[in-house]
């Protein structure tokens, strides 16, 4: 089952490595400029760049 996560929370979100936006695509959050994904865990977006995760 896909997670939620609050429309508003989502329209804030941005990626923490080119600070572009994001969308939700099933349990992920996905950068739209990069492509990097980021899981979604409990609710809560794990916005990890890939070297602190």
């Amino acid at each position: 089952m896909p997670e939620t996560i609050d429309p508003k929370l989502l329209e804030i979100l941005a990626c923490p490595v080119c600070k572009r936006d994001v969308k939700l695509k099933g349990n992920e959050l996905i950068c739209v400029n990069c492509g990097r994904r980021y899981p979604i865990v409990n609710g809560i977006p794990h916005m990890l760049p890939d070297e602190l995760r």
